[in-house]
């Protein structure tokens, strides 16, 4: 039982599906079970009762930010490599939410009560700019523009290898991993479409930096497609990205997955006007870079 129920729902963890077994939150056939080795067979029913989330009690915390704009709808904000954006299991706290609820006083209750102000996110270890609405009218024109694909974001990735050519497109289905509930694959039956597009912009030894845009805002979309194409990021642990590049007598080593959002395009939820941010690369990534190009 328990583990039909990890492959059919993928949001929620194997550990907590047996404790909700445990609990009698789970029926077979209209009776409950408690025991998760019950065994599951073809034709069968199948009900399970979540209980609704407990709200969290976020704190406020003075955590610095690199605010590239703001206004008094709108915060961007270039996020540090290891932040991680919003609250969730091991991350109750430090995290861009507690920091912007420090910054922005009237923060709390706009959208997800454990997402003040968030409509997308960059992951904990790639750096870049991010946007936060302040007010629920940006906030419900910011979710619009994500889920109709008119924002534009443009990143920056040092990847495994060299590409052959100068540029190139990427477009498959990316879903969760059918055995490793941690990590995304390309071209799973029940995956959302996902496109990437890349153009080489300098070749480094064992290695090359990209600038890719995504048109769909998938989860880890990017480091799923170049691990699948045999180029992954360099310093991605998840997806095989080469953590150390020997280069002769020395070695160059990546300390996090090398992965930049380097410019964001939004609508001004208020003025209707288009705006468009950069943020420069981060130190760590200039360093390998700087150590890959030495001769």
């Amino acid at each position: 039982m328990d583990r039909f129920l990890a492959s059919s729902m993928s949001d929620i963890s194997r550990t907590r599906l047996q404790r909700y077994i445990k609990d009698g939150r789970v029926m077979l056939n209209s009776v409950p079970v408690t025991v998760p080795r019950t065994a599951v067979r073809h034709g069968d029913m199948i009900e399970i009762h979540v209980p609704e989330p407990e709200p969290a009690k976020l704190v406020p915390e003075d955590i610095p930010l690199d605010i590239i704009y703001e206004d008094r709808h709108i915060i961007v904000i270039n996020k540090p490599a290891g932040m991680v954006v919003h609250p969730g299991a091991g991350h109750e706290t430090g995290t861009l939410v507690h920091a912007l609820l420090h910054h922005c006083s009237d923060l709390a209750g706009i959208g997800d009560v454990l997402r003040p102000g968030i409509v997308h996110r960059l992951d904990r270890d790639t750096s870049g700019l991010i946007i936060a609405a302040k007010d629920s009218m940006a906030h419900q024109s910011l979710t619009e523009q994500f889920a109709a694909r008119t924002t534009a974001k443009r990143y920056l990735a040092i990847v495994a290898g060299n590409l052959q050519d100068l540029s190139g497109a990427m477009e498959t289905t990316i879903g969760r991993h059918p055995k490793q509930r941690k990590k995304m694959a390309a071209g799973t039956p029940r995956g959302k479409n996902a496109l990437t597009r890349w153009k080489k912009v300098e070749e480094l030894r064992g290695a090359c930096l990209l600038d890719i845009r995504i048109h769909t805002g998938r989860t880890h979309q990017i480091r799923v497609h170049m691990a699948s194409v045999g180029h992954p990021i360099v310093g991605d642990r998840l997806y095989g990205g080469p953590v150390m590049i020997r280069i002769g007598d020395r070695t160059v080593r990546a300390e996090r997955q090398m992965l930049h959002a380097a410019e964001l395009s939004v609508t001004h939820p208020a003025t209707s006007e288009r705006m468009n941010w950069k943020a420069p690369l981060p130190d760590d990534m200039r360093r390998v870079m700087d150590e890959l190009r030495r001769d």
